[in-house]
């Protein structure tokens, strides 16, 4: 055996035969083929040459570490099989290996597609028809009903309950709450997002229409979902509480749809609290619903001074409704006449016809229904004054008493007596129904007694235009392309035919919150599944295309809330959900076809225009750090997701989110925590904007040289005249309006001179912005076409300046810039924007600097209700939070009272907690912002000392903000006027004692 191997252990024995070799090596062996062997293989086969035998052995070479000994772990278990190899303490105890599949759900949700009392491929067919379509929204103020009244319409469509039935305890006395998907939403109790739902309803004739309602939120805070939804619909059905009466967020709905132009009707509800809480006679319940109407009515009036009388509502015109969502009853004048009508429903024969003649025509009927209306008994007539003794209004005797009779009966008598009563009225209740709890009781007897709200449809469609009717507000509003294109032509005549256009302005996520459906108007053609279109954003231009995206139509749903009906079209003049399309959206987009007729140029309908701005601020970062990517990328959805918020990256590098107040920020937080970053977040302490402004006209004119020396800038700062900015912002004037209609309403508004008003150059920082640049310029001074060539970097600097004030770097408010004094360069190189902006931006600071500058802080108007003796507390809570009450009083026939005030938004954190402990939950407080106030105190005096954790006296506020913000964004402590002035002017000033330090 030694001579078979070398001194160096290498086998120089005999070779081993082939058997030997394939049991000693395996399936390895068959890696190595003798190539003599291969050649006189492939000649023995001839023809078959070229052809390669997969099954055969390799004649690769195969490297020691690439070797298979052992089978793998796909080859025992089969490729179907995932295989983890986990190496030993790598991962927690606390982590699984295999984690579980979770299927997260961030919205209520039905599992299938809920029965319902009508067939859906009819609700599609009416689709086709704009005649019979209604697009309206429920809004209100918060804990009104509007959620509750659209509970008693999905239950008159929906066949779902004796789902509700099969509830026991505590659960069964809640409220349905179809409309509130998020979780928040049913947890709290509160409305946070717009739900948007398609119902065909009846009218009392048994006509069907179909009604595309949106159910907006109450509370204050969350008006940004009101605004978005009343740019989708033609009509609003303002829900009010009879007892509370118009409160801050129904004046907010009510200004906003008069302003917009939109169609009013009126749903008083909660009727049912007039008799068992305030029990109030008959008598005294109609002042106080007539209260209630003029309240309104006054609030439609003082928004429109001098025309409100056509836009009025009232029970007669046809446009009020009284409701009980929680015993789900409504009726209007009409539909209650109608309703004596059925009970007693011939008189007589006509002559010589065989029809019966109806008992009363119960349209006039109806007119006689409200007002100083009086029924005398005896003579059975009505007249304008009681002539007889018992003489009653006609809405007491004939509306009220018998609803007041009905209530008393049904929650006293004994079911055999009440079983008698209910005869009479035809009213047939099941045995075991005359056992149930006594709400429950009254809800039945009052469903068959009122029957469904066939009066509420016939309101809405009397008073509310059809989607082609209301178009034509739409398009003169929003729309911001020319009348006379056969886009717009197409869009007027809600036409099916036509090309395709959306207009979106509001984004559900989905349930899993990993993308987002857009909720749109179709205002021509059809939004079908996979469809191309191009997505213009809110920054779209016919000059400017940036931003504009080409995107694919996934899915178009019915958008039912709880679950959504899928549907291969939504034709022209309704809502469509639409799947695929939100990658680029933010807030509001304007979908359009590819190709427009005759090749038009494609426009966007304008962004929304808000109640009020968003002042609350709070800071974010991750507690890990290296989460930062997940938190931008749930920053981003929080902004697609909620109308009103902002969200920005500030000098210091810090994430700030801006929203309304503290209810909205805490839902936005936990939307950024649990549903799109699903993360753990560092929160600063709330805080709020500023505003910089000026209240005097700067003390001298303000020069500022370029770089290069070249060229020198001179302007004069001021503030505005009272008044301007409101218009601006409100879009009364529109600086990218011809020059001679921006000076017309300058002119004929404020009184400017015809140089001034024509020589007006921007607003700032943008197109709606407060501030106003103007040239004071004269064309003798200077040559026009010259300083033309250098107007758009003034300009930016200008807006620059405007967005970062001096003070520290917030916006500036109501200041007018005006150029005095132009001195550029011949040569086009010496002027360009890298001279010009920085200088301009120079020249507004240092002119800023010099005109007693102020700062502003934002205002909450502050709304409470509660009783008689909480009034005292709420003068002290505000007192004590450098707020102020402006009126209190009580509200009429009930036992509240009512008080408005001032407080401001940095020192209203934890102002409501705070006023409900002093009252003991009695008061309920609305915080809205109301405007923008001078912070008292110079910003600029150095003799202030300020301690630390002492508070700062009245007049050393201002200072105290400016310092405190500048050290939260990182700047310098103080702020230098010598930065910014030219070293000769600084010199000069200091010399002559203008400046002090």
């Amino acid at each position: 055996m030694d001579d078979l191997y070398d001194e160096f252990g290498n086998f120089i024995g005999e070779a081993q035969s082939d058997e030997e070799e394939q049991q000693s090596t395996g399936d390895a062996g068959d890696d190595y083929v003798d190539a003599d062997e291969a050649q006189e293989e492939g000649e023995h086969n001839g023809q078959q040459l070229m052809e390669i035998d997969d099954e055969g052995p390799s004649n690769a070479v195969i490297l020691h570490e690439d070797k298979q000994y052992y089978p793998s772990a796909s080859d025992v278990y089969g490729p179907d099989v995932e295989v983890l190899v986990q190496e030993e303490d790598t991962q927690s105890l606390a982590q699984p290996i295999i984690a579980p599949v979770v299927q997260k759900k961030f919205t209520i949700q039905e599992e299938d597609l809920p029965p319902v009392h009508f067939n859906r491929e009819f609700m599609s067919d009416l689709m086709n028809y704009p005649d019979q379509i209604r697009n309206i929204a429920i809004a209100g103020h918060l804990h009104h009903g509007k959620t509750a009244f659209m509970d008693m319409l999905v239950m008159e469509t929906h066949d779902i309950q004796d789902r509700l039935d099969k509830k026991k305890g505590r659960k069964k006395e809640e409220q349905l709450r179809y409309t509130d998907v998020h979780t928040l939403e049913q947890q709290r109790g509160v409305s946070i997002k717009a739900a948007p739902m398609s119902l065909p309803l009846q009218s009392t004739e048994g006509k069907s229409h179909l009604f595309n309602i949106l159910d907006t939120p109450g509370h204050v805070n969350f008006v940004d979902e009101v605004a978005a939804s009343l740019r989708l619909v033609d009509g609003v059905v303002l829900v009010v509480d009879v007892v509370e009466g118009v409160q801050i967020n129904t004046e907010q709905v009510i200004k906003h749809a008069v302003l917009e132009g939109i169609p009013l009707t009126l749903v008083i509800n909660k009727m049912d609290r007039l008799i068992l809480e305030l029990k109030l006679p008959p008598q005294d319940a109609y002042f106080k619903l007539k209260h209630v109407i003029e309240e309104v009515n006054t609030v439609i009036e003082n928004t429109i001074p001098g025309q409100g009388e056509s836009r009025r509502v009232s029970p007669e015109k046809g446009n009020v409704a009284f409701a009980c969502s929680s015993m789900r009853w409504c009726f209007t004048l009409e539909s209650f006449a109608k309703m004596y009508a059925d009970f007693n429903p011939t008189q007589e024969r006509a002559p010589g016809f065989g029809k019966e003649k109806p008992a009363l025509d119960t349209k006039k009927f109806a007119l006689r229904l409200w007002g100083d209306i009086f029924f005398n008994p005896k003579c059975r007539k009505f007249t304008r004054k009681a002539i007889e003794d018992g003489a009653k209004r006609t809405f007491v005797h004939w509306i009220l008493e018998p609803i007041y009779k009905l209530y008393s009966h049904t929650l006293s008598s004994s079911p055999a007596d009440l079983k008698a009563k209910l005869g009479k009225l035809g009213i047939r209740l099941k045995p075991s129904q005359y056992k149930a709890d006594a709400k429950e009781l009254m809800r039945v007897v009052c469903e068959q007694y009122f029957g469904p709200a066939c009066g509420f449809v016939d309101m809405v469609v009397q008073h509310v235009p059809s989607p082609k009717e209301g178009a034509r507000r739409m398009l003169d509003r929003y729309y911001t392309g020319p009348p006379d294109t056969k886009t717009a032509t197409a869009m007027q005549e809600c036409d099916q035919d036509g090309p395709l256009v959306v207009h979106v302005t509001k984004l559900f996520n989905s349930t899993d919150a990993k993308s987002f459906h857009a909720l749109g108007r179709v205002m021509s053609g059809i939004a079908k599944p996979l469809q191309s279109v191009r997505v213009l954003g809110e920054g779209y231009t016919v000059e400017d295309e940036e931003d504009m995206v080409v995107a694919t139509v996934t899915d178009t749903w019915i958008a039912e809330s709880r679950y959504n009906v899928p549907t291969s079209g939504v034709p022209a003049g309704n809502w469509v959900l639409l799947g695929g399309v939100d990658n680029s959206i933010v807030k509001t987009a304007t979908l359009v076809a590819q190709k427009l007729p005759d090749d038009e140029d494609a426009y966007i309908f304008r962004p929304l225009r808000h109640f009020f701005e968003s002042v609350f601020k709070v800071a974010v970062e991750p507690i890990n750090p290296s989460e930062l990517p997940k938190m931008l990328d749930g920053l981003r959805k929080i902004n697609k997701s909620y109308p009103l918020i902002t969200t920005k990256v500030e000098e210091s590098g810090e994430h700030v989110v801006l929203g309304t107040g503290e209810l909205y920020m805490d839902c936005v937080l936990h939307d950024l925590r649990r549903l799109y970053a699903d993360m753990e977040l560092k929160v600063s302490d709330p805080v709020t904007r500023f505003c910089e402004t000026v209240v005097e006209m700067s003390a001298i004119k303000c020069y500022a040289l370029t770089p290069n020396k070249k060229n020198k800038l001179t302007m004069i700062a001021e503030p505005l005249d009272p008044g301007i900015a409101e218009d601006i912002e409100a879009g009364k004037v529109n600086i990218k309006d011809p020059v001679r209609k921006v000076g017309k309403f300058f002119e004929d508004n404020y009184g400017y001179d015809l140089l001034a008003s024509r020589n007006i150059w921007a607003f700032g920082p943008d197109d709606m912005g407060p501030n106003i640049l103007q040239n004071d310029t004269l064309p003798s001074d200077i040559d026009p076409k010259t300083l033309r060539l250098a107007r758009d970097s003034i300009r930016q600097g200008f807006t620059w300046a405007t967005r970062e004030g001096p003070l520290c770097e917030e916006p500036i408010r109501n200041v007018k810039f005006r150029i005095t004094d132009v001195e550029l360069a011949q040569e086009g190189i010496f002027r360009g924007g890298g001279q010009i902006i920085p200088t301009s931006r120079r020249a507004c600071y240092s002119s800023f600097l010099m005109a007693s500058p102020r700062l502003m802080e934002p205002m909450y108007s502050c709304s409470m209700l509660g009783p008689a003796d909480a009034v005292s507390s709420i003068y002290t809570v505000l007192a004590r939070r450098r707020g102020h009450v402006l009126q209190d009083g009580p509200i009429g026939g009930t036992p509240l009272y009512s008080v408005k005030g001032l407080i401001p938004v940095i020192d209203s954190f934890g102002f409501e907690t705070d006023l409900r402990i002093h009252t003991q939950g009695q008061a309920t407080v609305s915080l809205v912002f109301d405007r923008w106030s001078i912070v008292p105190g110079d910003p600029l005096d150095k003799d202030i000392k300020l301690r630390p954790l002492e508070p700062a006296s009245a007049q050393a506020t201002a200072r105290d903000f400016v310092l405190k913000t500048r050290r939260r964004k990182g700047l310098a402590e103080d702020v230098t006027i010598s930065k910014f002035l030219e070293p000769d002017l600084f010199k000069n000033l200091k010399e002559s004692g203008i400046l002090d330090g």
